[in-house]
This record gives C-alpha cells, structure tokens and sequence, in this order.
C-alpha cells in the first residue's frame, strides 16, 4: 500500500465517504493490516455548527497513527450515510470527534441506537458533547450537553492553562498519566453535572484557573463539582467522553493521546471497562 502524507491523508477523509487511516498513517509502524487488527474504529466528524478543523483534521490523523502503532485499523468519515445496521456492524467503536450541531437523522439515529444495543461502544471526543441537543438518547451516552467555555471579553482568556485532578488513576485512559496533570485547553462547562450517572476519570481544579464561560454577561458561574472525561455503560454498550482536544496542536501531546487511546480501547472492548457509576 502507498504510504500517504499526514496532510493528504487529511484531505482525503474530508472528501470521500469512508477513509482507511490505520495502515496509511503510520510510517514509522507495523501496519494495522499486517496480520489480524485488534479491533476497527470509525472516526465520524461531520459537523453542523461551529467546525473545529484543527482537532477534526489533526486529530483524524492522530487516531490514524496510533491505529498503525498499536495494531487497530481506522476509518474516518463525514457521511452521515454511513451510518446503516450493515456499515456499522463493521466497527467496534465510532468515536464522534469534534462533532457539532444535528449530524444524523432519525433512520441514521435508530441505526446507531441498536449498534450500540448491540453492545459495541461510543468514544465522544470535546465538541462531541455540542451535538445532538434535540435526541435524548445521545444526550444520555455523551453524559452532559456543552454549557460554555472561558472567554468572557474583559474577564477571562478562552484559552487557560489548568489542572486536572486524574480521579481514577488506574484505567486505560487515565493511568499514563500525572495524579495532577496540568496542561492548556479551551475548558468546557457542562449544562449539568453527569457525576451521578457515569464514572468520573477526570475533573478540573477550578481553583487553578478561571471558568467562568461565555453564556451569561460577566460570565457564568463555576461547575464547582467539574467532571471533564468520564466512562459509563449504556443501552447495552460502553462509552467514553474527554472533553479535551480543541487545538490540533494538543494531538502531539504523548500525554493527550495516551488518554484517548486508552479511551479508544476501552470503548471497543479491548481493555478493562470499571465504570460503573
């Protein structure tokens, strides 16, 4: 197979329907092909609303190479048509990565609400949680809808370096990584707190930052209690939400992608999924 760029790599998966990323992207790798791949992921990132082409583009071909590095295969998508039982059937995870807006319609709905009856998994990376606002269904496997973020104009800066505190220090997803891990991102606010539903991995130290966000004049006031990545079972599947991952940037972080490719994992059934809330 003929090795792709990152950035042709890219370009094609904005315009064809179903890109395979796991082989192409990494050079440096056994490719995901060569023998059988533990598992396949679609990367769905169709948007309605605001588009984050950084994370959509970079974080694309992020995923792509770790799927090269660590032996899974991915494909990568914009076509909300591709969400039938039969092309679903195919994938042991669909990771919504900066999604935006109402992506599927209600054929396409149902198609994905009996995949993941089906017992297949969810990954929902930061903007994933800024989609869907009118399904219910969604808004329960995501955990909690997008408030706001910093950016209040004369108060806040949109961007902010803060720490998380790493709740569960031992799962896929959080276990590579510092009990207090520090780092910049566009902090997201959440309409309500999933605490009481899902398994908090992650959540923020408001005290290290400012999170007022941009809904209210002056801003809106702190979480308090603030989850930021969480895993919870669901319908019969499994799902994982990080809300970090704004820039393209961050997906050249080790840490960063250490944390979604634990995510990745234990939504598609290939490590320990402890998330019962």
């Amino acid at each position: 197979m003929k090795l792709l760029s990152r950035k042709s790599l890219v370009a094609a998966a904005v315009v064809a329907a179903i890109v395979p990323l796991g082989a192409a992207s990494a050079q440096n790798s056994t490719p995901a092909t060569a023998g059988n791949p533990k598992f396949r992921a679609l990367v769905f990132t169709k948007t309605a609303a605001f588009r984050h082409t950084d994370c959509i583009s970079q974080g694309t071909a992020a995923i792509g190479q770790l799927g090269g590095r660590e032996h899974f295969e991915v494909d990568a998508t914009e076509n909300a048509n591709q969400f039938t039982d039969a092309n679903l059937a195919n994938y042991d995870v669909v990771i919504f990565l900066c999604t935006t807006g109402d992506v599927l319609n209600d054929s396409q709905q149902a198609a994905f609400e009996r995949y993941i009856e089906a017992g297949h998994g969810y990954v929902g990376v930061h903007s994933a949680s800024d989609t869907e606002y009118d399904w219910a269904w969604y808004g329960g496997l995501v955990g909690a809808y997008f408030r706001d973020h910093p950016g209040v104009a004369g108060v806040n800066q949109q961007f902010q370096i803060a720490t998380i505190n790493v709740e569960d220090t031992k799962s896929e997803a959080t276990k590579r990584l510092p009990a207090r891990w520090t780092r910049e991102e566009e902090w997201y606010n959440f309409r309500t707190n999933p605490r009481d539903s899902v398994h908090v991995l992650m959540s923020m130290d408001e005290s290290t930052y400012d999170p007022r966000g941009y809904s209210q004049p002056g801003g809106s006031p702190p979480m308090g209690d603030h989850p930021i990545a969480w895993c919870h079972p669901y319908d019969g599947g499994r799902a994982f939400y990080t809300a970090l991952g704004h820039k393209g940037e961050y997906w050249n972080e080790p840490l960063f992608l250490e944390h979604v490719l634990g995510g990745i994992e234990m939504a598609a059934g290939r490590a320990p999924f402890r998330c019962d809330s």
